[in-house]
């Protein structure tokens, strides 16, 4: 039997067609389910959000402490969506240690 080929949704070039979480440079299913957890549920909705507000609701929900990479694929995500072009999330990881110290 052959394995299941998975196919990763299209990423979108611009936050004007990102209509789905799994579109966003950076998020897959679980990081988009991450984001549905905490009430995000279309792109749109990381429209003026604080990525760091984000990544401490998922922390809190979950009861855990996330990997401060997630803070970074958030603060990715939240940038894109205001207008940003797209960015790799590992871009993001000395602006978070700048303003937020180890998290």
């Amino acid at each position: 039997m052959e394995a299941a080929v998975v196919i990763k949704a299209p990423k979108a070039a611009s936050a004007a067609e990102c209509k789905a979480l799994e579109q966003l440079p950076n998020i897959g299913p679980a990081l988009a389910a991450d984001l549905r957890l905490i009430g995000i549920q279309e792109p749109k909705d990381l429209r003026g959000k604080d990525a760091f507000v984000l990544y401490q609701r998922l922390c809190a929900i979950t009861g855990q402490r996330h990997d401060p990479c997630v803070l970074d694929t958030f603060m990715a995500a939240t940038d894109f969506m205001g207008g940003a072009p797209a960015a790799p999330w590992w871009a993001y990881t000395a602006q978070r240690k700048a303003l937020f110290g180890s998290v």
